[in-house]
């Protein structure tokens, strides 16, 4: 929520230059929260997921909220037991710290209808109100929600495809389990995510995520995430249908690739530059 909304929900006591603003994640929401925090004057105090250490947290995302002095060093203090794990170590903190407010996005409403109004009408304006199929991994479930609520309140046929790890099928009823599809997958149902509005749930393998996104940078030169790879595995699946022929599917690249230089997605590329010579 921005800094208006929280004085009109009545915690005026958030907006004091001295509180300090904490939530736990993969990178990117952190990334940007660091950014408002100080611009409105609050102290940035971040946890990150453990992402098998370098794998997802980009040197440049810790450097930025480590320049930003936050309350507790975000190098240092990587949980260990996986989504669970970091939002208690978060609450801890909040126990520990004077003046914090968890941002929790995944519990958040404000995730989910940030999603509601602009994401949503973003895709109905752009396709001009033809699209048939919306599909969005989930991790906190704020975009398949949000944008599943708008497009289904314009047209109650557009089907809402969500996509979530195959190595961790909790949505469809499975076991949380381990998978490297960063982003997505938490292990447990947020309280953002409305399976009200999901019509299929698509899961996909840590490998074919990645192999989608390697596709990505080499057939059209877009340098994305694995959770974005993930986005287009399951768009092809759905797309293979016959009953899908000729339908406008959509999705989101939520993810850039620039931030996994140094992980299993672009292995093969590090392998042959180290290999060149010159």
């Amino acid at each position: 929520m921005d800094r208006e909304e929280v004085g009109r929900r009545g915690i005026p006591s958030l907006l004091k230059p001295s509180s300090s603003s904490s939530d736990g994640g993969a990178g990117r929401e952190e990334h940007i929260a660091s950014d408002i925090t100080q611009l409105i004057g609050w102290m940035p105090l971040i946890e990150l997921k453990p992402i098998a250490s370098k794998d997802g947290v980009d040197a440049r995302i810790v450097g930025k909220m480590e320049a930003y002095q936050p309350l507790c060093s975000v190098k240092d203090r990587y949980p260990t037991l996986g989504f669970p794990g970091m939002y208690n170590k978060v609450e801890q903190l909040q126990k520990e710290l004077p003046n914090v407010h968890v941002l929790n996005q995944a519990t958040n409403k404000a995730n989910s209808e940030a999603h509601f109004r602009m994401t949503g009408p973003e895709i109905w304006k752009d396709t001009t109100g033809k699209v048939d199929i919306f599909v969005a991994a989930s991790g906190t479930g704020g975009t398949v929600s949000g944008v599943g609520k708008y497009l289904k309140m314009q047209n109650q046929g557009i089907k809402i495809v969500c996509v979530e790890p195959a190595e961790s099928p909790v949505i469809s009823g499975g076991a949380p389990g381990k998978h490297k599809i960063q982003g997505v997958g938490p292990g447990f149902l947020p309280d953002v995510l409305d399976t009200s509005v999901i019509d299929e749930t698509v899961t996909v393998t840590t490998e074919e995520a990645m192999a989608n996104a390697r596709r990505l940078a080499k057939e059209e030169g877009l340098l994305v995430g694995i959770s974005s790879g993930a986005n287009l595995a399951a768009c092809l699946k759905v797309a293979s249908r016959e009953e899908n022929k000729g339908k406008m599917i959509v999705t989101a690249f939520p993810s850039g690739g620039e931030r996994y230089m140094n992980s299993d997605l672009l292995a093969d590329v590090r392998e042959e530059c180290t290999a060149m010579t010159f």
